[in-house]
């Protein structure tokens, strides 16, 4: 009798492409945008699958940010940005990605994950954002 791990095509074998480190790191990176090619003080808004949250831009190259928004943040809140995750264990660190989750750092061991990007945009002025592309 054949296991369900001898099975290439089985779905206990199946893990999202983003979660196998070759894919992570020969990644393009061209549906998001990094924080550090911001300015400081810039604003930009981020849907994901369950909220619509609010930044604006506190230190773009340490990823401090102010967010508002969802059930977590309905005032605004400093936090880091730690980057875009699918949950395990790498994260595209300052980034912020369709398809992937946003994670955040509240200080100590306090980390909040959200549900995924469906949409990024709009800062203040996008001609004053370093060679990035906001998808539409």
């Amino acid at each position: 009798m054949q296991s369900s791990a001898d099975d290439p095509n089985s779905r206990d074998n199946y893990y999202p492409s983003g979660s196998i480190l070759d894919r992570w790191s020969e990644s393009a990176w061209e549906n998001g945008i990094q924080i550090e090619r911001l300015r400081d003080l810039q604003t930009l808004k981020v849907r994901t699958l369950n909220s619509l949250y609010e930044f604006t831009i506190i230190s773009a190259t340490q990823g401090m940010v102010l967010v508002r928004g969802g059930l977590h943040f309905p005032e605004w809140t400093p936090v880091g940005l730690s980057g875009s995750t699918l949950g395990g264990s790498f994260i595209k660190a300052r980034g912020i990605y369709l398809g992937f989750c946003m994670e955040f750092s509240l200080g100590a061991m306090r980390i909040f994950t959200t549900s995924l990007v469906q949409w990024i945009g709009p800062v203040e002025d996008p001609g004053e954002i370093e060679g990035a592309a906001f998808p539409g």
